[in-house]
């Protein structure tokens, strides 16, 4: 039975099914229609969407179903970029090492290790997906830093819109190759079979589609690509669609979840005020990366002498740092000071900061720019094996994800997930203590660590997930 009281039919995808349930948390109508395949993934970020295109790929049906549109996730804020090994020189043992020293101790080295050597194949799959990002004059990927590398190792596409380009690279794939998808539809509950495997899920479509109400998704296996919970919090960079749906259907499933006081925190969010609510505008740690500088009210450099690597510290670093320089000051907020870059370089490499900024009365090219940390990443979620398995009573059938997801680390792995990330967001993020900036797996210096305790974010670990940053 399921949560809503009907026995939904057995297919083919459960020859040993029998009876299909999930277990009565949400009240809800009976399903009035249902669609069966071999998965079902929810969620249409980065982690999503490339899991979708590669379960597709290996002849398996696949339906994708997300909360909003399609393109409404993190993902597509996510603005820095994201980090693997590409440049002349690095090495994924020198990702690792600065993943390592980011985490401080909290990190799982298996997890890293992979995200660090799977990471710029992980990268050039999305170039083949059809996104496009920046390069120099020479035709190579071109990279920029972000907090806790000590290398350029970041690559970003539009300048400043590396999560946007993703996004529309991985829709437009999954539109040309005709997957299923069912949009505005949020999940209710895990359905399962008599012996409790998973067998699909039931949703609620909310919005504009080929279905309305309450249906079902009848599939052996299920991907949880959900992103992540900042909208618990009063000031976020998440959209309006992170509400940690994922993780609360993975419990009302049974299944375990871990680390889920890990949120990070992103340093530089434009400040609005004190009493601004909901999605704020995201400063990328990328402009620190090109030379920015964090100061206070006085234009004294505060974060010199605490960190070798100063405004490039591990995110968790800079957003204690500005954090304690406010309450010594008793200030609202801290600056970000790039005037020195110039009218041309705002408006080539960040022109959706610089956009966002002067939306809100601020130019950057003129003036410091008003920041103050706010939520941006959740480390924690489904606690899984490094192969993002689930092996719990509901959860035995959990798919291993064989995409890459953008999540960076921020130590403290996207979006881009740069939330990606988001997130987070994807592979098991590699910190404890971080958040994607842009899209969304993120597991390096810039993101997050990976727990002792491998734990997912939501969604499954793609083989090849590179660390994202923003």
């Amino acid at each position: 039975m399921t949560s809503t009281g009907i026995r939904p039919p057995v297919d083919r995808h459960h020859p040993q099914a029998g009876e299909l349930r999930a277990r009565p948390r949400l009240h809800a109508p009976a399903p009035g229609w249902s669609i069966s395949a071999d998965v079902v993934v929810v969620g249409s970020g980065v982690a999503g969407l490339t899991a979708a295109l590669r379960c597709e790929a290996a002849g398996l049906t696949t339906v994708v179903v997300t909360k909003a549109r399609l393109d409404d996730g993190s993902t597509r804020w996510a603005q820095g970029g994201i980090a693997a090994a590409l440049g002349e020189g690095d090495t994924p043992e020198q990702h690792l090492e600065d993943t390592l020293v980011a985490g401080a101790g909290l990190c799982d080295e298996e997890a890293v290790r992979i995200l660090v050597t799977e990471g710029p194949d992980a990268v050039r799959r999305l170039i083949s997906t059809g996104a496009h990002f920046d390069t120099d004059d020479e035709g190579g990927i071109e990279l920029t830093r972000e907090g806790g590398h000590h290398r350029r190792r970041i690559a970003h596409a539009g300048g400043d819109a590396t999560g946007a380009e993703i996004s529309r690279a991985l829709v437009e794939a999954v539109r040309a190759r005709g997957l299923r998808t069912v949009e505005n539809a949020l999940v209710l509950d895990l359905l399962t079979d008599a012996e409790g495997r998973t067998a699909g899920v039931t949703l609620h479509v909310m919005g504009e589609g080929q279905h309305d109400g309450v249906g079902a998704v009848h599939a052996p296996a299920v991907v949880l690509a959900t992103g992540g919970m900042g909208q618990v919090f009063s000031a976020t960079t998440n959209p309006s669609v992170s509400t940690g749906d994922g993780v609360a259907l993975a419990l009302r499933a049974g299944a375990e979840v871990s680390d889920l006081e890990f949120v990070q925190f992103h340093p530089t969010v434009l400040f609005l005020g004190a009493d601004a609510e909901g999605q704020q505008p995201l400063v990328s740690e990328a402009v620190r990366g090109e030379g920015a500088h964090l100061v206070d009210g006085d234009g004294v450099r505060f974060m010199v002498g605490q960190h070798e690597l100063a405004e490039l510290a591990p995110r968790d670093i800079v957003a204690k740092g500005i954090t304690r320089r406010m309450q010594e000051q008793d200030a609202e907020h801290m600056f970000l000071d790039a005037r020195h870059f110039g009218a041309e370089m705002w408006e080539h490499r960040f022109p959706t900061i610089l956009a966002a900024c002067r939306a809100n009365g601020i130019d950057p090219v003129t003036e410091p720019v008003p920041v103050a940390p706010a939520a941006h990443y959740a480390s924690g979620g489904v606690r899984t094996d490094a192969r993002a398995v689930r092996p719990c009573p509901a959860c035995t059938r959990a798919a291993r994800s064989p995409a890459p997801a953008c999540t960076a680390p921020t130590a403290s792995p996207p979006t881009p997930c740069s939330k990606a990330s988001s997130t987070p967001s994807a592979s098991p993020p590699t910190s404890r203590r971080s958040g994607p900036e842009a899209a969304s797996p993120r597991a390096s210096p810039h993101g997050s660590r990976t727990p002792r305790r491998p734990a997912t974010r939501c969604w499954p670990r793609s083989p090849g997930s590179p660390s994202s940053g923003s």
